[in-house]
């Protein structure tokens, strides 16, 4: 059996004349793999187009950054029993940065195959079902797919994949069956898989059986044994041909199965606390915004948002390391997941150990330590530091440096750690532990994101990082966000001690629930911080923290290039910034503060001032000054105050805030005043933001709608509905009526009447406030008219699933444009999308869908309400 691939840039209809040995009658073929769709993430190239030697693949590998990074660990420990060492090295590298996500997964799996597994079950090691928290399945496949995460860490994102190697063919389906795929199979034995049903024209008299390949299933055709294998047949044989439950039972080990000598200390004494608080940066704010209200509501705490504060590069307060990453998102055709009605297909399980020769399939590769969350408390990491056991070794590294102020010190710090993690690797540690514990008044903490990303990617440079794992011990951990950027960059597991310490004193101040035990609080901070792991991870639609671990979802700004190829290789950076001396003068200035030269009179934690103006905190773009200006120019419609209050927003000459604040326009030649257009022609582009009737009022929504219809411009109703009664003209002439018409995710208040009342129809992919994730309303604001317009019952909050739930391919954005030109054939149809790296291609995928007008937006957007981290 043979397989012959064709390749083609081009059309479906230049096909058959660009290859004519396709017409051939001498060209017979049992199988036909076909894949054609126009690209929207990649810009096309021959080198990138499918079918490749075993898939075609219909969707977007989210991990594939973090999955190259780990298959790079593993190949210095291939060893194969059908290949010598020679062969074996002229293979390698396997991987390649040059080719695409999918070009990189027919690489992996070819290798798999041609070493002796069988396809179906190296796409099941590769592409795993959801099986974490499926109570249905039966235990021997549970059994494989947990004993195969010790092997490879899942290729996860939405996918749609059909395969062959010339005697097997058929299709898969990710964990959440995010891509569609349908298949009948006729009276002459023709199968038929595709995207969607219909495309090939078949006599429905003649179909025998038909049907959706269900998310995570496998479908056969045998050429050999002449059949269709079902998923269910398939994986009982493929996962009971080896006792893998018995090797998890024997090998397998809990955190808690490990023995603890006496319980860690939680608490620490008040001038210890303050003195690290400090040290970390631990403002008011953090204790009163983010923590307290962690700890007693075990979720992220919602609020208004608007992102009017700097860049951490501009900022003049001293930043976190992680405040230089940004979230990176998924849109359109690439989709969120809904974290609470997807819930079932999450994990947050975690493991430590090392791994071993992925090509040798044996008992021993089932040890490991299993987590069911990365966040350790202080007594389970005191379980790690006092391992004695024979197939775990623990190390620590104290990830601190010289706080004398001298430059090079931070960087020469790095090396030695990573010198250090090395040597310990070398030696059977396959736990390393970084812990700051040890700053003191000589010695300042590494940024513990900083020291994460240096030795991880050290490690995989080495060839050793698949031999062992990362926990960090830590300080400055105390967000969600912080613990994602550190399990994105490498770590296995987190101890946030100085929150753990942080809670316990709330816990003694009364300001926490006394009837409850203070661990009690610390496992509902755990609770929030997995909620927001969730969250996160579904932005990009990730589903499993494994596959999230290493796969670096983040884009850098303000960090130079030094730090970024050492610390955070591969990791998108668009701007220069901060070196290693510039991250150590923002840990010094910390470091003073708990350390200061001079005893210092009632001295207090900095305010913090993010989520709300401070006069000592954190600058706002929106502060009482601009403020006072903007009432004052809307209340007695005084031009001199309007002015006073754009320059104070404008002029950023000497307090940059945002990055165009950095820029200034050339002077140039003026022109003819005539040549200029006149104002009615301008003021029909004036448009406002979309926001929701609810989270904002009645009053002020109107007021914008209004004001936009009299200019001629388009006020846009956001994704709330609009009360039917402003579609009738006001006795003096005016509109309530919003021109611009919001269909989001949650269809709030989307009918046909809303749907005709509209000059443009903006469909809403994606937020710039909170891209990734949906708009909320709480219960309390839901009264009886905004729910009567939403359509939705009062008191009940309203969340938006992050995706559309029927838009999960370009081709069902095309279907929802088609729809809704045909409810309103006069509308303008516009896509709202967010700026990201990447998003022209994207944007130019929207436009083949034949939307007609498409809308970037920012990053510094409001939101009524939306979790704080966001």
């Amino acid at each position: 059996y043979k397989t012959i691939v064709y390749k083609g840039q081009l059309t479906t209809w230049q096909l058959r004349p660009y290859f004519p040995d396709l017409q051939d009658v001498r060209c017979k073929s049992a199988i036909a793999l076909v894949h054609s769709r126009f690209s929207t993430n990649t810009s096309p190239k021959w080198k990138l187009a499918q079918p490749f030697r075993m898939i075609a693949h219909n969707g977007e590998i989210n991990t594939v950054r973090g999955n190259l990074n780990w298959w790079k660990s593993k190949e210095s420990l291939l060893k194969s029993s059908l290949f010598t060492e020679e062969e074996v090295d002229k293979l390698l590298p396997v991987c390649g940065e040059q080719l695409s996500d999918s070009g990189n997964f027919d690489n992996v799996l070819e290798f798999l195959v041609l070493n002796g597994f069988s396809l179906p079950h190296a796409l099941m090691m590769m592409i795993p079902e959801a099986w974490q928290h499926d109570e249905q399945m039966p235990d021997y496949k549970k059994a494989f797919y947990e004993y195969h995460k010790t092997m490879m860490e899942a290729w996860d994102g939405p996918a749609s994949i059909c395969f062959t190697d010339g005697i097997l063919v058929g299709a898969t389906l990710d964990r959440n069956g995010l891509r569609p795929a349908r298949y009948c199979l006729t009276t002459d034995d023709r199968l038929i898989v595709a995207s969607e049903a219909g495309a090939l024209p078949v006599d429905q008299a003649t179909v025998v059986m038909k049907g959706r390949l269900q998310p995570g299933r496998i479908l056969i055709a045998d050429l050999q044994e002449h059949r269709i294998i079902g998923d269910e047949e398939l994986k009982a044989t493929i996962c009971q041909r080896l006792p893998y439950r018995q090797w998890l039972s024997d090998n397998r080990v809990t955190i808690n199965d490990l023995p603890l000598r006496e319980k860690a200390a939680t608490s620490l004494d008040q001038e210890t606390l303050f003195r690290q608080q400090q040290l970390h940066g631990f403002t008011k704010e953090d204790l009163k915004v983010m923590i307290e209200p962690m700890a007693k509501m075990g979720k992220d705490p919602i609020g208004s948002m608007g992102a009017d504060t700097p860049l951490a590069v501009l900022s003049h307060q001293s930043q976190h390391l992680s405040n230089y990453f940004k979230q990176l998102f998924a849109q359109v055709t690439n989709p969120p997941i809904d974290p609470i009605r997807e819930r079932s297909v999450m994990s947050l399980y975690a493991m430590l150990g090392s791994a071993d020769n992925i090509l040798d399939v044996k008992p021993e590769r089932a040890r490991f330590i299993h987590l069911d969350s990365p966040m350790l408390m202080n007594h389970e990491l005191k379980r790690i530091k006092e391992l004695h056991h024979p197939h775990y070794r623990s190390g620590v590294l104290n990830i601190i440096f010289r706080s004398d102020g001298q430059a090079g010190r931070l960087q020469a710090a790095i090396d030695h750690i990573c010198a250090v993690a090395e040597d310990l690797v070398r030696t059977g540690h396959n736990i390393l532990i970084l812990s700051d514990r040890q700053a003191n008044y000589q010695y300042a903490p590494i940024p513990s994101l900083l020291a994460t990303g240096a030795i991880h990617h050290h490690l995989v440079r080495k060839g050793l990082r698949a031999q062992t794992s990362l926990v960090v011990e830590a300080g400055d951990i105390r967000e969600t966000h912080h613990v994602a950027t550190l399990i994105g960059y490498g770590a296995s597991a987190v101890n946030p001690y100085l929150t753990y310490a942080t809670i316990s004193d709330l816990y003694n101040r009364g300001v926490l629930d006394g009837s409850v035990a203070r661990d009690a609080h610390i496992k509902t901070y755990n609770k929030a911080v997995g909620k927001g792991l969730l969250k996160i991870m579904s932005k990009i639609g990730i589903s499993t923290l494994q596959s999230y671990q290493g796969a670096q979802i983040f884009e850098a700004l303000g960090i130079n290039r030094e730090v970024i190829d050492r610390c955070f290789t591969g990791t998108i950076s668009r701007i220069q910034g901060i070196g290693f001396d510039g991250i150590a003068k923002e840990v010094l200035v910390r470091h003073k503060l708990a350390y200061p030269e001079q005893t210092i009179p009632n001295p207090r934690l900095e305010v913090g001032g993010v989520y709300q103006w401070k006069r000592r905190g954190e600058a706002h773009m929106f502060n009482p000054k601009s403020i006072h200006y903007l009432q004052l120019a809307a209340r007695t419609n005084d031009y001199d105050a309007y002015k006073t209050y754009a320059a104070t927003i404008n002029d950023q000459t000497e307090k940059a805030l945002t990055l165009r604040g950095l820029l200034a326009f050339r002077k140039g030649q003026a022109i003819p005043l005539e040549e200029v257009e006149p104002v009615e022609a301008i003021l029909p582009r004036f448009a406002t933001g979309a926001m929701s009737f609810g989270s904002i009022s009645w009053e002020a929504h109107t007021t914008l709608a209004i004001a936009m219809n009299r200019i001629g411009g388009r006020s846009n109703s956001g994704e709330g509905g609009e009360d039917e009664k402003r579609y009738q003209p006001l006795p003096n002439g005016d509109s309530m009526r919003s021109a611009t018409k919001q269909v989001a995710s949650g269809r709030f208040g989307v009918t046909s009447y809303y749907l005709s009342e509209a000059t443009e129809l903006q469909i809403k992919m994606a937020q710039g406030a909170k891209p990734g994730e949906g708009g909320q309303l709480p219960g309390h604001k839901v009264d009886d008219w905004i729910g009567r317009v939403r359509h939705s019952t009062p008191g009940v909050g309203l969340i938006s699933p992050p995706p559309h739930h029927d838009i999960y391919s370009i081709e069902d954005l095309a279907q929802l444009i088609f729809d809704l030109k045909n409810a309103n054939e006069h509308a303008r149809i516009n896509v709202k999308l967010v700026s990201k790296a990447g998003v022209g291609i994207i944007a130019s995928g929207v436009a083949k869908a034949h939307a007609d007008a498409i809308l970037i937006s920012g990053y510094d957007g409001g939101t009524g309400a939306s979790p704080l981290t966001s």
